[in-house]
């Protein structure tokens, strides 16, 4: 090449870079600008709240909100839910009473991902400060959670939690604010309910989880007795009812109702019913099972709560006379504890199951999905469904359902279902708290944590796993209830099982599957109480060894 043509190639690169730098230079500034102007933005909008050191004057480790509502009919911390109000959090350590804490808009709310995307208008506002306690656990992991209170892991009424007054205001995004909110009422212990003729209840500390948890840990039952308990010395066979945490009669009795009238019947068959209280520092209930997050629950439950029960009422304590019940959760308890120890209980009604195989997880498959919140098939990608209505119009998204957990508490502390699932079924992670299954923020799913799912606690996988033993133990012991339209897509695990227990060898079982057309969550075979107890009676007197008279039933 020529000196020329050299010359002229220097020249036009050197154009070319001067035109090129300032665009990058003003791109630069731009991002730059963008930066500085969300950070201006979380700086104008802001709430700040603290604890009142009338109320409670020692620091406070834990988390922070702001509820914001349009109306005051109820307070706002009433208001939040997964398709409630919106609000936002921030964790706090150490925070001395009387300091200020920040929530600011830099911080994620829900259903607003902003406080910029608050629509300017008048509001009414509270704050609200989540007690965590110090757990020093046994495998040697400190943590801090919230410390059931006997309310059932709802930080939002918990005992000892703190709120303040409601305020009104107005907010503008565009202009900002700077609100202070003082924590200044502390919500009162629970009062327990008191026992009558018919409904008995009792706590203790279990030895167990209070050992592994480091601090007092307690397990409790609600007890409905039959019919001239008081007044004979029979032996009675038990249904334990599964379910979350309540402290009301076990299913729904109260005198003057459907189910009374049929109780206090002479040729009606006369059961004990018993609901556990088992809350723990995740949720309001344990799954049942043991886990190397959650606890030895599995093990509390069968050899110091049901010996306690055993030891205070009298009930038959044979397999035959133990019969087991719950939806929803407790649909996936009564089922997991049937299949997990088929020696132990003699039968299981389980309505709308959680997911019986992680194929589905309210929409999501953890084996071969690799985002629990869309779903990518060739060019497109949609959002993926949590819930849904009978008409198949969708109700909230998976990510949805997380981002108000993970507004509610990071760290899988949200008290709510999806961080549950992972600290029930996951391995241990970092610092002594779940190895989440994904991402709360993205949705990527870490395989490795599903294999660990399937391998533990994956009922299908389970039964295929071990239905040469497990199988001969279970006929005639399984009956499963779901809506054909459940509203968190329950039923599909459920389909996937019945599919695979129609292959069955060795023995064939088949168990008694029912789908309920086009009912949501939770479908429980639309008959009443009454009679699915006799239903259970009956099953009872079959499985009841010979030589046995079912005197219970035959006063």
């Amino acid at each position: 090449m020529s000196r020329t043509g050299l010359y002229f190639m220097r020249q036009r690169f050197l154009h070319s870079l001067l035109n090129v730098v300032p665009a990058v230079l003003v791109a630069g500034a731009a991002s730059l600008a963008s930066v500085s102007s969300a950070n201006a933005q979380a700086s104008r909008t802001r709430f700040r709240v603290r604890v009142d050191p009338g109320a409670l004057n020692e620091p406070v480790t834990g988390r922070i909100y702001v509820m914001i509502s349009r109306t005051n009919e109820r307070e706002p911390r009433a208001q939040i839910g997964r398709t409630g109000v919106p609000f936002f959090g921030h964790d706090i350590e150490r925070l001395a009473a009387g300091t200020f804490a920040t929530i600011d808009g830099s911080e994620p709310g829900f259903p607003v991902d902003s406080m910029a995307m608050l629509p300017a208008g008048d509001y009414y506002v509270q704050g609200f400060v989540n007690r965590y306690s110090e757990f020093r656990r046994a495998d040697g992991h400190v943590v801090w959670m919230h410390d059931d209170q006997w309310e059932g892991q709802h930080w939002s009424r918990s005992p000892g939690n703190l709120y303040s007054d409601v305020q009104r205001v107005h907010l503008d995004p565009r202009r900002g604010w700077n609100i202070e909110l003082t924590a200044s009422h502390v919500i009162a212990p629970v009062e327990m309910p008191e026992d009558d003729a018919w409904v008995k209840r009792f706590r203790f500390q279990s030895p167990m989880l209070t050992r592994f948890w480091g601090r007092p840990i307690f397990l409790g039952a609600t007890v409905l007795l039959p019919r001239d308990y008081d007044s004979d010395t029979t032996h009675y066979p038990v249904l334990y009812e599964q379910g979350h945490f309540s402290l009301r009669p076990p299913l729904g009795f109260r005198e003057g109702s459907e189910l009374y009238r049929e109780w206090i019947r002479d040729d009606f068959p006369r059961v004990i019913v018993v609901t556990f209280q088992h809350p723990t520092p995740y949720f309001d209930d344990s799954y049942a099972v043991n886990s190397v997050n959650v606890g030895p629950y599995g093990d509390a439950l069968l050899q110091e709560l049901i010996p306690e029960i055993e030891k205070r009422f009298r009930v038959i304590p044979q397999p035959w006379a133990r019969w087991l019940s719950g939806g929803s959760t407790g649909g996936w308890e009564s089922l997991a504890l049937q299949i997990f120890h088929p020696d132990f209980f003699g039968g299981t009604w389980s309505y709308c199951p959680d997911p019986v195989t992680f194929t589905n997880v309210e929409g999501y498959n953890i084996y071969e999905d690799d985002n629990a919140y869309e779903r990518t098939r060739g060019w497109v990608t949609v959002p993926i469904a949590n819930s849904r209505e009978t008409n198949g119009a969708i109700r909230t998204t998976s990510r949805q359902r997380n981002y108000y957990e993970l507004v509610s508490g990071t760290h899988g502390r949200s008290g709510e279902q999806q961080d549950i699932w992972q600290a029930v079924y996951g391995p241990l992670g970092d610092g002594g708290l779940f190895k989440p299954l994904y991402d709360k923020r993205t949705g990527a799913i870490d395989h490795q944590v599903a294999e660990y799912w399937r391998d533990h606690y994956d009922l299908l996988e389970y039964l295929k796993r071990n239905w040469t033993t497990a199988g001969p133990k279970l006929i005639d012991k399984l009956h499963i209830y779901t809506g054909s339209m459940d509203t968190y897509y329950l039923d599909v695990a459920v389909r996937e099982l019945d599919a695979w227990m129609k292959t069955t060898s060795n023995p064939h079982y088949e168990p008694y599957i029912e789908y309920g057309l086009f009912q949501p969550h939770c479908y429980s075979g639309d008959v009443p109480t009454a009679y699915r107890l006799r239903e259970m009676a009956a099953h009872g007197v079959r499985h009841m060894p010979e030589g046995q008279t079912a005197v219970w039933w035959n006063h």
